[in-house]
């Protein structure tokens, strides 16, 4: 699963993308690499690793990963092609998420592409590109179900009715994931074409440093202008966090932070957010040898789960014994947990929890 980072040319795609992908970024200790040039892991940052950690006392501790993908800056007129066009929509359509980051500042210094700084504007610069683009595939789509619809086809029928008023929303420049559509109708004919802007999105307002508590009047605006469309707006002073990154020590990052009013880095809650974008989530194992963060789909069974460590696991799982990371936390150790009664076997249908320490039994 990836999230892609986009935005207009300038407005600090890449420096943000290169703090999240600065081992110094994140914490003490945050490695980073490199897949492709523009592909990085990001670890998740997560203070009941660290909990856990404390209590276990393990030899090494694995956090959980996310994808995050630079996206080259888009123009006007890429869905037909200009600029890196044609390159840009290719990269996004692979992406399962979009962080869109929207230039909140003034700076003389810093170009941008319009002239002129419009958080706005440039918002629907990039949503009518993808939309143009979705409609293209949309088109492609109508033309066979119209010619199966003829023939009395009550599916097909059903199908162009709603992929028609997917048409009319996406010609009234609204987005699909905007589009008012049950969740029936969404299921059976939006998703399975995959639509661009029916992907789930994350809006980053860079800002300058003093706006990076409470923003300012461009992060309002851009507030007011995305109330609908059911995403997070997050504020982030994407060029003060870069100079964050150059200090060399924790602790000297983290008085920088405390003078700006902030407890973490941005990024930090950037990354949170985009691993919940993608609708994942974190069940951790526990042990002397290793505690470890393992990252699944939200809704995944206990096999699937296990799946994750070794396909061997969920070919051959008997059962998984859990205990919720609060029982841990609260009794301090698994021996404690298991006096206490806390320690649960779960089967082959458990969906696992967000936070759940597990162990799996499982036969080859």
């Amino acid at each position: 699963m990836k999230a892609g980072i986009v935005g207009l040319p300038n407005v600090g795609k890449s420096t943000l993308f290169n703090c999240l992908s600065n081992a110094k970024a994140q914490s003490a200790n945050f490695p980073f690499c490199t897949i492709e040039p523009n592909i990085g892991v990001v670890n998740v940052p997560d203070s009941r690793l660290t909990k856990l950690e404390e209590l276990v006392k393990p030899e090494r501790v694995q956090t959980a990963t996310v994808d995050i993908v630079d996206i080259a800056g888009l123009v006007r007129g890429a869905s037909k092609g200009e600029g890196l066009g044609n390159q840009f929509l290719a990269n996004i359509r692979e992406t399962d998420a979009i962080i869109h980051v929207i230039r909140c500042f003034d700076n003389d210094n810093i170009i941008h592409v319009d002239t002129t700084i419009d958080p706005i504007r440039d918002k629907e610069t990039i949503d009518i590109e993808l939309q143009l683009k979705d409609l293209e595939s949309l088109d492609k789509k109508l033309d066979k179900v119209k010619k199966t619809a003829r023939t009395r086809n009550k599916d097909a029928q059903r199908e162009q009715e709603v992929l028609e008023k997917v048409k009319k929303g996406l010609e009234a420049a609204i987005s699909v994931r905007a589009i008012a559509l049950t969740e029936k109708e969404r299921e059976e004919f939006v998703t399975p074409i995959k639509f661009i802007t029916d992907k789930p999105v994350l809006y980053v307002c860079n800002v300058d440093e003093n706006s990076a508590v409470n923003g300012n009047e461009y992060v309002n605006a851009v507030k007011e202008a995305v109330r609908n469309e059911n995403a997070e707006v997050i504020i982030l002073a994407v060029g003060t966090e870069a100079d964050i990154t150059e200090l060399e020590s924790f602790e000297e990052r983290q008085l920088f932070l405390e003078d700006l009013g902030l407890h973490e880095p941005g990024a930090s809650v950037l990354i949170r957010a985009a691993y919940k974008l993608l609708k994942q989530q974190t069940y951790f194992t526990a042990g002397v040898k290793e505690v470890r963060a393992w990252t699944i789909n939200i809704g995944d069974s206990a096999p699937q789960a296990a799946g994750v460590i070794h396909t061997d696991f969920e070919k051959g799982f008997i059962r998984a014994e859990v205990i919720a990371y609060d029982d841990f936390v609260k009794y301090g150790s698994e021996a404690k947990v298991k006096e206490a009664g806390k320690m649960r076997v779960e089967g082959k249908e458990y969906i696992v929890k967000d936070g759940d320490v597990m162990h799996f039994r499982f036969n080859v």
